[in-house]
């Protein structure tokens, strides 16, 4: 996909990935470029997926809830992960999901309402899908959360 776009999709993609309600005659003006350029490069690039949306980002904690967990899933080798991937995004808590490589096979970001309710979660919902090990990591604090930067 990199040899798709150029200098001015690059400049484009930096704008409104820094601010997804900036407007397209805004984008326009600062590139130099009429609106309809503008929003034809932004069509391309999401028939092509390199933007696949653009969404509002909530505060879970100022909302209720109040824990923010990664979940490392171990299960059994005969599983298959994709049935399970499907069924953990019926899980509206499960707001992450990363197969991975290692000692467990997917990692998954949780947020509960409290330490009760997360671990409802897990042994409810979670642990019947076949999972044989878990590792909790309780995040205390979010540092930061972005979209990538482009350069």
């Amino acid at each position: 996909m990199e040899d798709v776009l150029d200098e001015l999709d690059y400049k484009i993609l930096r704008l409104i990935s820094n601010d997804a309600r900036v407007s397209f005659l805004e984008v326009s003006r600062i590139c130099n470029v009429s609106g309809a350029a503008v929003h034809q490069r932004v069509q391309k690039m999401m028939a092509n997926g390199i933007i696949t949306g653009s969404e509002f980002w909530l505060d879970l904690q100022k909302i209720g809830y109040q824990t923010c967990t990664f979940l490392l899933l171990r299960f059994g080798g005969t599983e298959n992960l994709d049935v399970v991937v499907e069924k953990l995004k019926e899980i509206r808590e499960i707001v992450e999901c990363h197969a991975i490589v290692g000692e467990y096979d997917i990692l998954i970001k949780i947020f509960a309402k409290n330490n009760n309710h997360l671990y409802e979660i897990i042994q409810s919902q979670i642990k019947p899908l076949g999972v044989v090990r878990t590792e909790t990591v309780i995040s205390y604090q979010e540092s930061f959360h972005r979209q990538f930067v482009f350069e």
